[in-house]
């Protein structure tokens, strides 16, 4: 079964509709992304692994919260101090009017101000520092998760990528390390601050007068049962919201990858409709969400006005009774300002920690995934490797409750040209992924000059092979750079050659920039036969000891298709060759071939062999002939 057919078997969706579950492109960085309101399955147990993958910033991070609570403990005893500068110059003023000759004391008053200024810049300072050095561990924490979860990638079996969609993996490296970045970078230094805040203003109120400090607490249940209220109704529509900022992203995405089959199937009318089923939920959920949530600020402000209100009364009558001095009146008011904000931030922070929990929750998860078996750690590496290759009764499926590949034996001499032949899902491709490692046989054995593959180390193992697929792959570089792909040591003369090899230099030559251009992301600046051809440059260019051709012509004309089999005759000599093929007139002249249907070998031999058994390969090669002389005789009478 092709790449192709068993990830559309496996996605469980008609390719070209529907939505795709990953986070798309569109979904990252942002607040949008983090207030999902998704919660961690184990919160306690991914904020231990998140500490534990923290400890090496142990100390940086206990420098960081002394600086961010002595900036906090400057910043509170500022209003304290000030509030004497207050008092000085309101006894001045009643002295004055009262005629007692008394003047305004402006020297005491100008020291208090420059102490409140030295308080206040020492305070900024420690906030400047413990904010440059909180910046430089999240970001080194974001490189290090990134650079793991890279790392973790080239470890990972393929059979994760066939069951996980690509935006799901874009998201670890995406959304969910950004998320855990900006909670690291802002939030853990906010944590400090507000619970310094909360607890030290509480202190200097208290000092300032009891009566008062109650009068403000009464507003803390009636802040927290507002804030409780909106996140338990705005909660609800963040899920929702990025629960369908993902449909949009992966019907977007579906669309543009598709968008050629969609406009031949006349697509276009209900992808539309589709999308704005998607976009005008996201849009409701969005709104009220956004509503919800902007109405907090607002009804904390109103609440804490009341408040200011209450405190301001009683000062007042307090201060009637001189129990405290206008300037601690003032000290209090401030105080009262700076108390309900952290509260707000504390509530806030608690959420995003959930958010973030769940985040690094999905990052330690995937990290955690099951690697491939390692290599052995004392591998075989013969001096010559000849090529016979031999399969003792493998069995493997994909699904372990289905096995596809049934009791397979088979063995190749060194310099044969073996075609593999049979219908779609008989399990040609899945043979050549066992024979180059990217899956392992559930039983039995592969041999290579007699070593069992897994004596190999996988990157000596593929070395051997030289690969040419249906599924061509071309990346974001020059066509030079894309040839040499296969041996990166390889000068550009020895890049011409190979190109000249499979027929491709002089395509190459009529481009604009010839072998400098530069393929773009789709490389759909090229056409698709040339990059078949390319990449048949790329395989005669790492000269193999085995060459494994899956369809490798299936994507050029019937000129080029000679040519290429003319090259890949002169390029097989001497060498092991496996060649998938559906088109059975590519490969009569094969030594060996071998035919399969459902996982088995159904018969083998020689093409005039095969033919004469007047068996299974007998009816594809007549079927395909059939077809052929149809084909030509409706062009007959087309004519």
């Amino acid at each position: 079964m092709s790449d192709n057919n068993r990830d559309k078997a496996s996605s469980g969706r008609p390719a070209g509709f529907g939505p795709m579950r990953g986070r798309g492109p569109m979904g990252r960085g942002g607040h949008m992304a983090m207030m999902s309101g998704e919660k961690p399955r184990d919160f306690r147990g991914t904020m231990a692994k998140l500490i534990k993958y923290l400890g090496s910033y142990r100390v940086p991070i206990i420098i960081v919260m002394i600086f961010a609570a002595a900036s906090t403990v400057f910043n509170i005893a500022g209003p304290k101090i000030l509030g004497k500068a207050t008092t000085k110059l309101f006894e001045g003023v009643m002295a004055q009017i009262a005629g007692t000759g008394e003047s305004i004391d402006f020297n005491y008053i100008g020291n208090i101000i420059l102490i409140t200024l030295g308080l206040y810049a020492v305070s900024s300072l420690f906030g400047y520092i413990q904010g440059w050095i909180m910046s430089g561990i999240s970001m080194d924490i974001t490189y290090r998760f990134r650079k793991d979860i890279a790392a973790k990638i080239n470890r990972l079996p393929l059979k994760y990528f066939d069951k996980t969609s690509q935006g799901e993996v874009l998201s670890r490296i995406t959304n969910d390390v950004d998320t855990v970045s900006q909670t690291l970078n802002q939030s853990l230094s906010q944590v400090i601050t507000s619970v310094t805040t909360v607890i030290g203003v509480l202190i200097m109120m208290l000092t300032i007068s009891w009566q008062m400090t109650l009068v403000a607490l009464t507003i803390v249940p009636i802040s927290m049962v507002i804030i409780g209220l909106i996140i338990s109704q705005s909660q609800k529509y963040f899920k929702q919201q990025q629960d369908y900022l993902g449909h949009v992203n992966g019907h977007v995405e579906e669309m543009y990858g598709g968008h050629v089959v969609m406009k031949a199937f006349n697509g276009e009318e209900k992808s539309v409709e589709q999308f704005d089923v998607y976009n005008n939920t996201l849009y409701s959920s969005a709104w009220k969400s956004q509503f919800l949530s902007g109405l907090m600020m607002p009804i904390m402000g109103f609440v804490g006005n009341l408040g200011y209100v209450a405190v301001c009364i009683l000062g007042g009558w307090l201060a009637v009774r001189n129990a405290i001095t206008v300037g601690d009146i003032q000290a209090f008011i401030q105080y009262v300002r700076s108390f309900t904000q952290p509260l707000t931030q504390i509530a806030n922070i608690s959420n995003i920690f959930q958010q973030t929990a769940a985040a690094a929750e999905r990052v330690f998860e995937f990290l955690a995934e099951p690697e491939e078996v390692p290599d052995t750690e004392n591998p075989v590496r013969p001096e010559n490797i000849e090529g016979r290759v031999d399969f003792q009764n493998v069995h493997f499926g994909y699904d372990p409750d289905k096995i596809i590949i049934n009791d397979f034996t088979f063995y190749a001499e060194p310099g044969q040209k073996i075609a593999i032949v049979g219908p779609t899902g008989a399990g040609k491709t899945t043979m050549v992924k066992l024979l180059m490692r990217f899956y392992d046989v559930d039983s039995g054995a592969i041999l290579v000059d007699g070593h069992n593959i897994k004596d190999f180390t996988r990157g000596d193992l593929r070395c051997m092979f030289g690969m040419v697929l249906q599924d061509t792959w071309l990346y974001n570089d020059t066509i030079m750079e894309n040839i040499r792909y296969s041996r990166p040591a390889a000068t550009d003369e020895e890049v011409i050659e190979a190109a000249k090899a499979a027929h491709v230099d002089h395509f190459v030559r009529t481009l604009p920039e010839g072998y400098n251009m530069v393929l773009n992301e789709e490389a759909s600046n090229v056409s698709q036969g040339q990059k078949q051809l390319l990449t048949i440059a790329r395989a005669i260019l790492v000269d193999p000891t085995v060459l494994i051709l899956d369809e490798a012509t299936s994507s050029v004309d019937t000129r080029t298709e000679v040519l290429i089999q003319k090259a890949m005759a002169d390029l097989m000599e001497g060498r092991t060759s496996f060649i998938i093929a559906h088109r059975l007139s590519t490969i009569r002249d094969a030594d060996w071939i071998l035919v399969m249907n459902e996982g088995d070998i159904v018969e083998q031999g020689t093409h005039e062999k095969l033919l004469d058994k007047k068996g299974f390969y007998a009816e594809l090669y007549n079927s395909q002939f059939e077809n052929r002389e149809v084909e030509l005789g409706l062009g007959s009478v087309g004519v």
